[in-house]
């Protein structure tokens, strides 16, 4: 025990006195015969407690009487006059707010005051900063889980133990598996791990744990089937195609029991990613990034996201099923190595969806690495050239309404079917025209009128760099634009640092200076409206 250097008598006599002691600053309280000590700093915002309201009286004042029998509520209890916040200084509960404030145990020896300054057990510390983290989750409280990011750092624990966490937490509740959350995720840690201050970490790594929160609030529970069934590469891919999400999760649960690594399974999940066109590309984009979370994070949370992704893969929209892109099984059964038509960029541009799957047949004898050069040119040319007159107009119809994220879906998803096709090369067919599948959708919502000069990059690296220590303080209310950012830079990051000289580079630099430097409209209040008023009175 610390001694005080306050005599029990001064503290009756004054009612309150701050004790500053080795950097912390404690309230000590005299009250109905006990003495109570807390941490001066309310949880909430850091105000001082020692200007607070003690059932109901002013600092100094004739005190208030409440019952002070614990088993009909609590007997003292202090207000932090800021915010309202109330808590009860026998146990540090806040009654009123969120955080509790710390306690500290308190004896009298011959009058003098002592005080266990002591931290709990850092293990004590770690389950509290977890437990207030799965509140702040609940309540998408940003503030508090930096708080409780930052307990669990100072209780000597990794901080990504917090996203570790929170995933164990929310995976349950996303009903389609995974989220832009996970698919961020990765991009926002290797951000985090480059910050150059301990400000910056930290807001990177909040990124996915504040996303998980935004996603999941107010959702219920989406359990996952708990058998287990040795696992098979050939049993779980059919049971994927045949969206038996109870059997494909059996298997992954089977994988995970045996030990079974990413790498071995990854060719079963590309193969699976690619075998549709999967929910716009976002079977292929997750596949990858659940891989690199996984391998960041390991341990406790290999499953959950293995989990999570089985059941994106079996929930996913096969969209080549839909009246415009139904050419593509066809394309994809004559595809036979035969086309020798040299592939480019321009090849591509203007074409429609049909044209564009024809074109990649008339190369599909040329190096896989060509054609993906040209389409993700083409692709790059389109994002450069996006039409704003419809993101911004209120008279779309439903299948219009497109946004800068219907394109940067085709690099992020290029990157996935690269890095899916160099492990399995016989997917390259697939890949490629689904490629051409995306450049094929967007061609109708550009314009060549459209002025691109001032966008133009000198030094792709540098414009990398600068766009992503940007990232650390982005100003983004909704984590889904925020995320797309940070996907879109590292996959220009890593597709540039695979193929420097690659022809599209000066385009995709290009449009994503334009991207990200363009106001993004989010909230089509008369679209909206417009759009429901066409839709009920058609409704039979």
């Amino acid at each position: 025990m610390t001694p005080t250097g306050i005599h029990q008598d001064d503290l009756v006599r004054e009612g309150r006195k701050v004790l500053r002691r080795d950097g912390k600053q404690i309230l000590l309280i005299a009250r109905e015969g006990s003495i109570y000590a807390i941490a001066n700093r309310c949880p909430h915002e850091g105000y001082p407690l020692s200007e607070g309201t003690l059932n109901g009286a002013q600092s100094g004042g004739e005190p208030l009487h409440t019952s002070p029998d614990r088993a009909s509520g609590p007997g003292c209890v202090l207000t932090c006059n800021w915010h309202n916040w109330k808590f009860d200084l026998a146990t540090g509960e806040a009654l009123v707010g969120r955080d509790p404030v710390r306690t500290y145990p308190v004896e009298v020896k011959n009058g003098e005051i002592f005080l266990d300054l002591r931290d709990s057990p850092a293990e004590a510390r770690r389950a509290r900063a977890l437990k207030g983290l799965e509140t702040a989750l609940a309540d998408n409280d940003f503030a508090r889980m930096a708080r409780e990011v930052v307990r669990l750092d100072r209780a000597g624990f990794a901080m990504t133990d917090a996203l570790v966490y929170a995933i164990a937490v929310c995976n349950d509740r996303l009903e389609d598996g995974m989220t832009h959350a996970y698919g961020a995720a990765a991009d926002w840690l290797k951000l985090s791990d480059v910050a150059p201050t301990a400000e910056a970490r930290l807001a990177a790594l909040l990124e996915p744990i504040a996303h998980l929160a935004w996603d999941t609030e107010g959702v219920g529970g989406f359990p996952y089937a708990e058998g287990t069934t040795p696992w098979d590469a050939k049993a779980f891919f059919m049971a994927v195609e045949g969206e038996r999400e109870v059997d494909a999760i059996a298997r992954i649960r089977g994988a995970v029991a045996q030990g079974v690594s990413y790498d071995q399974l990854s060719p079963a999940l590309g193969e699976a990613a690619l075998a549709h066109y999967a929910d716009f590309g976002h079977s292929a984009i997750y596949t990858i990034n659940t891989g690199e979370l996984i391998a960041r994070l390991g341990g406790v949370a290999r499953e959950p996201l293995l989990l999570a992704l089985t059941r994106q893969l079996v929930r996913a929209t096969r969209e080549e099923r839909l009246p415009e892109f139904r050419f593509y099984d066809k394309a994809l059964g004559a595809w036979d190595n035969s086309g020798n038509d040299m592939a480019r960029a321009q090849d591509f541009v203007g074409l429609s969806i049909d044209g564009a799957l024809k074109r990649a047949l008339r190369s599909s004898g040329r190096p896989p690495r060509e054609i993906y050069d040209a389409l993700l040119g083409a692709a790059a040319w389109n994002f450069l050239h996006f039409d704003l007159a419809i993101d911004q107009a209120s008279d779309n119809a439903l299948a219009d309404n497109v946004s800068w994220l219907d394109f940067t879906h085709a690099l992020t998803f290029a990157s996935a079917c690269r890095r899916i096709c160099e492990q399995r090369p016989g997917l390259w067919p697939k890949a490629l025209l689904q490629m051409a599948l995306f450049v094929g959708r967007n061609q109708k919502y550009v314009t060549a009128d459209e002025d691109v000069s001032g966008w133009r990059v000198n030094d792709p690296q540098a414009f990398i760099a600068r766009e992503m220590n940007a990232l650390y303080d982005h100003g983004i209310v909704e984590p889904i634009i925020a995320c797309h950012r940070v996907k879109m830079l590292f996959a220009l990051k890593c597709e540039s640092e695979a193929a420097p000289d690659a022809p599209w580079i000066a385009d995709m630099s290009a449009a994503m200076n334009r991207y990200l430097h363009t106001p993004m409209k989010r909230h089509h209040g008369l679209r909206t409206a417009a759009q429901a008023l066409d839709f009920i009175a058609k409704e039979a």
